[in-house]
């Protein structure tokens, strides 16, 4: 079995391309010293100890194979190569690149060259702040606190500014060992807007479901018990008519495809919306067709707290949306969960979305595209 230790670093700049200075640092890290697992914001932070520019600051996860003094190594070689010069002064100086290591799994290590944990990182607020995006919970190992309550407890009043930058980004070169990824979620979680976002960034085919015109929509959301079946027919032959479609045309300029549904979500809703004995016939009908039509690589369930959901639905302000109540999206987030937990061939992936904002906050867009990788890895190893 591989020694593998979860480790939590921070990363600092000030000078040069501090952007780029961060990015070549993890890069180089995720090479040499093990696998990236997540990675904070960046913020802009005042220099501390010394009057100098502004720092660029943030945090990353790794999981690395590594020893203590060999991943110290690595870490002085990094900086080595990115132009860091450790001079023998004492006091704070400027710095292209200035890695720490935070933690070490719980390992409390006391050596000349190498503390851990870092004996002033509960006094930074620079380190907390990116620390807590990514660990919060993490207790540290002598002061038996958790991160967050480190955060809350620090008396530097230094200002963080969040800069929007991200440290970590998947080329375009990496999707196609893809071959189809379904995007789903609840009514009003943003699965259209991030397959869209996906297959614009990454070359992929876009395939959206199409349903604006379903007649009997408008009239379900005002009588759903009369017109749950009808509704839930049609859409089941319009998805599968549709998702054929679309799934069988081949398109030699795109790398993947990528879709704001999967046709099981069919079934998803029929569970919720009809009768028992409807049900039962719906579900021979669906056997019959899900024969026949392409699984998903990934399946990304994008899971949304139902207040952000009421929200986002009378932002969009669809007409016949408007009057849906918190019980039925709270029905369909749960008839989610019980279909995943059942249908583990689908390589289902649950990512909680709660308080991101993929679309203008790039750290969250990227955190979501690396779990995606991250999970297709996982299950191909």
């Amino acid at each position: 079995m591989n020694y593998i230790k979860r480790v939590y670093l921070s990363l600092g700049s000030n000078t040069g391309n501090k952007e780029g200075n961060l990015k070549k640092a993890v890069e180089i890290l995720q090479a040499r010293g093990g696998k990236l697992i997540a990675f904070s914001k960046v913020y802009k932070t005042p220099s501390w100890g010394f009057d100098s520019g502004d720092f660029l600051n943030a945090c990353i996860t790794l999981d690395t194979e590594l020893q203590p003094q060999k991943l110290l190594e690595v870490i002085l070689n990094t900086e080595k190569s990115l132009g860091r010069v450790r001079s023998q002064k004492t006091g704070y100086t400027d710095r292209t690149i200035d890695i720490d290591i935070l933690f070490y799994g719980t390992a409390v290590i006391d050596e000349p060259e190498l503390k851990v944990p870092h004996p002033h990182l509960h006094l930074r607020k620079f380190v907390l702040k990116p620390l807590t995006d990514i660990a919060p919970d993490f207790v540290h190992p002598v002061l038996n606190k958790k991160i967050a309550e480190l955060l809350a407890e620090c008396e530097d009043n230094s200002e963080l500014t969040e800069t929007g930058l991200s440290l970590y980004h998947h080329e375009k070169t990496n999707f196609p060992k893809f071959n189809f990824i379904a995007i789903e979620g609840n009514i009003g979680a943003g699965k259209t807007s991030l397959a869209k976002k996906i297959a614009e960034d990454f070359n992929g085919k876009l395939i959206l479901e199409r349903f604006a015109d379903n007649p009997f929509l408008p009239k379900f959301y005002e009588d759903m018990q009369r017109y749950a079946f009808p509704l839930e027919m049609s859409f089941l032959a319009d998805r599968y008519q549709q998702f054929m479609d679309d799934t069988s045309q081949l398109d030699l300029f795109k790398d993947f495809m990528v879709s704001d549904y999967d046709i099981f979500k069919s079934l998803v809703f029929a569970k919720v919306t009809l009768t028992e004995e409807e049900f039962r016939l719906y579900r021979k009908l669906f056997s019959f067709m899900y024969k026949d039509v392409i699984k998903p690589d990934v399946y990304v369930y994008l899971h949304q707290n139902t207040e952000t959901l009421l929200q986002n639905i009378k932002t969009r302000n669809r007409d016949y949306e408007q009057n849906i109540q918190p019980g039925y999206l709270d029905a369909i987030n749960q008839g989610y969960r019980e279909f995943m937990k059942s249908h583990i061939q689908l390589n289902s992936l649950i990512i909680d979305i709660s308080g991101m904002d993929f679309i203008k906050n790039k750290p969250d867009y990227h955190f979501i595209i690396d779990k995606i990788h991250a999970f297709y890895d996982d299950i191909h190893s």
